[in-house]
């Protein structure tokens, strides 16, 4: 793998140059030299960790504007189900291509996605160049006959994909209300066996709890205690509908838990609770959720609505600060899926950005953080870089004209379909 120098960049408060080698940064000094490396001009730019992503479904780019305004249940049970389920192997292949692009455009370099014919998702993440923990959706609906076809599923995705050097294969069942009870259990086996992240909804709305508790007398996050499920390998998404109980039982176990406002604000899903998560030294991650509940994949702006959210529902300027908000979507991140980075540290993994100061919404620069959470959007993002490899550099991708012009050609093709 090739060396890249990266010359004169602002990290925190000095300038530096950055020597990355085998995917990692190798060096960090004033006057660095590597005579064979690719040289990038840092000067007028500021280094920073690239944003992760901890939940999102990235095909669904393909329904971005599809279904809006509905509440979560009508909008899955009605439009969002009935579209996917006409979905082929090729559409998911260049929709999350499209996703990819749209990550790196906006300075995420990994995501965690959960959705149909994972292997083309996994294709177009090898292409593309960024990283990604994916997990094939489970879904059963409570019939055996559909639970072992997804048990055989997900062994053989599991058996094929279990060796990539920027891919983590974890395991998705899609939430309580459409996994049954003998398959979560068979899922958290699986995961111990074999040593996977678990990726579930948890708690996203009061009827998910509610449904709950008429079927089984405990609340969802109980429920899952009482299967054996909960561990510090589960990454718990949105957990809004939590009880104090059930906050301490996450402790516990250790789970992990995202944190998707956008999302949770237009499917008006409910508030999370925060401060309660963050006083229990809960590991707090932020997503995105697919394009149709959001609808962009746009971390920095995920990261300004989780701050300002924070701070509206409480009435507390002081919650959910700037920097805790980035580092939800950097460090907490990395911690989430065992990764080293997140940080611009020697031996940690070169998944960068580099910012343009120049940029007027970075301008004054009193502090740096605050203005990209609080002022900046993603245009001040002028190269992403992913694995020690430039994937963007003075805002292109190479290749995405190509791409917007395949999406173009899928939705004019779509109107033919049957």
């Amino acid at each position: 793998m090739s060396s890249l120098l990266i010359k004169d960049v602002l990290l925190k408060d000095r300038i530096v140059d950055v020597l990355i080698r085998n995917g990692r940064f190798q060096d960090i000094a004033p006057g660095l030299e590597e005579p064979e490396a690719q040289v990038l001009d840092g000067r007028d730019k500021a280094i920073l960790p690239s944003f992760i992503n901890s939940h999102t479904h990235a095909a669904m780019t393909l329904l971005r504007g599809y279904a809006d305004d509905l509440d979560l249940h009508t909008w899955l049970t009605q439009h969002i189900w009935p579209f996917e389920h006409q979905l082929t192997f090729n559409d998911v292949y260049i929709g999350a291509k499209l996703a990819c692009l749209e990550m790196i455009k906006t300075g995420t370099t990994f995501f965690c996605d959960m959705y149909w014919h994972m292997p083309a998702t996994l294709k177009a993440v090898e292409e593309m160049g960024i990283r990604a923990a994916l997990s094939s959706v489970f879904i059963d609906f409570g019939d055996p006959a559909k639970a072992k076809q997804f048990r055989s599923r997900t062994r053989k995705f599991f058996r094929e994909n279990d060796r990539h050097e920027r891919i983590i294969f974890c395991l998705g069942p899609h939430g309580i209300y459409t996994v049954s009870r003998d398959s979560l259990v068979w899922v958290s086996e699986f995961a111990r066996e074999h040593d996977l992240l678990i990726h579930i909804h948890v708690s996203e709305t009061r009827k998910e709890v509610e449904d709950c508790l008429q079927e089984n007398g405990l609340r969802p996050v109980e429920y899952l205690e009482s299967i054996g499920f909960l561990g510090p390998n589960v990454i718990a998404c949105h957990s809004i509908w939590l009880t104090e109980k059930e906050m301490d039982m996450l402790a516990r176990h250790g789970v992990k838990v995202v944190h998707n406002p956008v999302s949770n604000m237009k499917l008006a899903s409910g508030l999370f609770p925060y401060q309660d998560m963050r006083k229990r030294n809960i590991c707090i991650g932020l997503g995105t959720d697919g394009c149709s509940s959001n609808n962009n994949l746009d971390m920095l702006q995920e990261i300004k609505t989780g701050a300002l959210l924070g701070k509206s529902s409480t009435g507390e300027p002081t919650v959910f600060p700037a920097q805790e908000a980035w580092e939800c979507a950097t460090i907490n991140g990395g911690e989430i899926f065992g990764l080293e980075a997140g940080t611009i540290a020697v031996g940690q993994l070169a998944d960068c950005i580099l910012v343009d100061l120049d940029h007027h919404t970075l301008i004054p620069r009193h502090d740096l953080i605050s203005n990209l959470v609080y002022s900046a959007s993603s245009e001040c993002i002028d190269t992403t870089i992913c694995n020690g490899r430039v994937l963007m550099q003075g805002r292109k991708v190479p290749g995405e004209e190509q791409i917007i012009q395949e999406i173009k050609e899928w939705e004019e093709n779509l109107k033919n379909r049957p």
